[in-house]
């Protein structure tokens, strides 16, 4: 269903859709990202969308596997985040009427999943802040904007303030288009990459996640409605 990922480069105005996902609750912790790699691969029997879709990422909430992560101000009440990388803005309607994905994908999805996929899917475009390698972890925070700024505003805003920061990995903004599934209203959604687990710990050490965001960009928005994750890489596909 997927093309290679592009290590290094994204191309202009990149799309993406972007699950903020928890677990069917009769799977454990250890069960999640295997679960979900079976139904990635039901993707491949969906040929009507292969050539929409030119990259995937699952990142599994860190810890989750049994090793030991701990990362102070993150939140532990998602498992997985998903990043779709799309051919254009129209896949993201395309996706969910197509017979196949529907006939095929739909079905598994609870499975896997607490929720219909749609129902914790954002549509994005990315702005990469800061060019570097992928890695193998992340640190996501979806977040919603102060009320009494503008969204360009926003964006500008969190533009600014992410170059100031002594961040050395790959660094992306991602805006959150206007129709959002209920419950997750958020207009921003970061990623600041790591090369491992090992090199994200040692980043933050002993400092808690959200007071380093709420002292760089607390003013701009609603962090305490925020969501943060810390994830690995547990899945590609090409």
């Amino acid at each position: 269903m997927d093309t290679p990922l592009n290590q290094h480069q994204s191309p202009p105005q990149q799309w993406k859709m972007i699950y903020l996902a928890r677990r069917n609750p009769s799977l454990a912790e250890k069960e999640f990202a295997p679960a979900w790699r079976e139904h990635s691969a039901l993707g491949r029997q969906c040929r009507n969308v292969q050539d929409k879709v030119v990259g995937v990422t699952q990142c599994t909430r860190l810890g989750m596997d049994g090793q030991a992560f701990a990362l102070r101000g993150v939140n532990q009440d998602y498992d997985g985040v998903n990043l779709l990388r799309l051919r254009d803005l129209g896949v993201a309607t395309d996706i969910w009427n197509d017979p196949e994905t529907r006939t095929i994908m739909r079905p598994d999805e609870l499975r896997v999943f607490d929720r219909y996929v749609r129902d914790f899917t954002l549509v994005a475009h990315e702005r990469v802040v800061h060019d570097g390698p992928l890695g193998e972890a992340i640190l996501f925070a979806f977040i919603p904007r102060a009320p009494e700024l503008a969204m360009q505003a926003f964006l500008e805003a969190l533009v600014l303030t992410l170059n100031s920061l002594s961040l050395t990995g790959r660094v992306v903004l991602n805006a959150v288009e206007a129709e959002r599934p209920p419950g997750f209203d958020f207009d921003a959604i970061i990623e600041v990459w790591f090369a491992d687990a090992n090199a994200m710990q040692a980043a933050f050490g002993q400092r808690d996640v959200r007071e380093q965001l709420a002292a760089s960009i607390g003013t701009m928005c609603q962090l305490d409605k925020a969501v943060l994750m810390a994830a690995g890489v547990s899945h590609r596909r090409s």
